[in-house]
């Protein structure tokens, strides 16, 4: 590979990677391409070297963000026993690291608001992330009992990111940390009581 290719390369990365902390910080609206290139150390005149358009880099972040989530929630659970790993899953995403670490953690809470309304254009970003987040629940969910994995899978995930929206909503406060400690107490008893027979 050639400097120029490799060069190139990194500017991509270097624009992702600013994109990704600027869509978790302050959402999709304030993900400008301005202030992207300006965090990768570009000028606004190189992002169309590298992307179609605003829309393209966003959707790519998304994926890429939920790429990064997955392996961070879904990491080195074959070691654990099968029936803990749900429960691992959310103690992962429900803590208050993911919660303080926003440069790094879920950047559903900053974009889902906006994918309902102002918007829609990035919903099937926003779809394939919940479907793969949803397909990775299943895999590590006991035994199919009276509802199906995917139906617990679903719920868990809307219990997961509305109780990380509301703890960053409220960081701070006691009812942060308690919002924290509900969902996944919660989310583990749904787990264990919708694979019982």
């Amino acid at each position: 590979m050639n400097a120029k290719v490799e060069q190139k390369d990194r500017s991509h990365e270097n624009i992702l990677a600013s994109a990704a902390r600027l869509l978790r910080e302050k959402g999709i609206a304030g993900a400008r391409v301005a202030e992207v290139m300006k965090g990768a150390g570009l000028t606004v005149g190189g992002f169309y070297a590298h992307f179609a358009s605003k829309e393209a880099l966003i959707d790519d972040t998304i994926r890429r963000t939920s790429a990064a989530l997955r392996a961070e929630l879904f990491g080195r659970l074959d070691a654990k026993p099968k029936e803990a790993r749900a429960e691992i899953v959310l103690k992962r995403y429900l803590s208050a690291r993911h919660r303080d670490d926003i440069d790094r953690g879920c950047p559903l809470p900053a974009v889902v608001g906006e994918v309902g309304t102002t918007a829609p254009q990035h919903r099937e970003s926003v779809r394939e992330m919940l479907e793969e987040m949803t397909t990775g629940l299943e895999e590590h969910l006991p035994p199919e009992g009276p509802l199906p994995r995917r139906t617990i899978a679903l719920g868990l995930l809307a219990m997961m990111y509305g109780g990380l929206s509301l703890a960053r909503a409220l960081r701070g406060s006691p009812l942060s940390d308690e919002m924290i400690k509900a969902c996944r107490t919660l989310g583990a008893f749904a787990a264990r009581a919708g694979a019982e027979p």
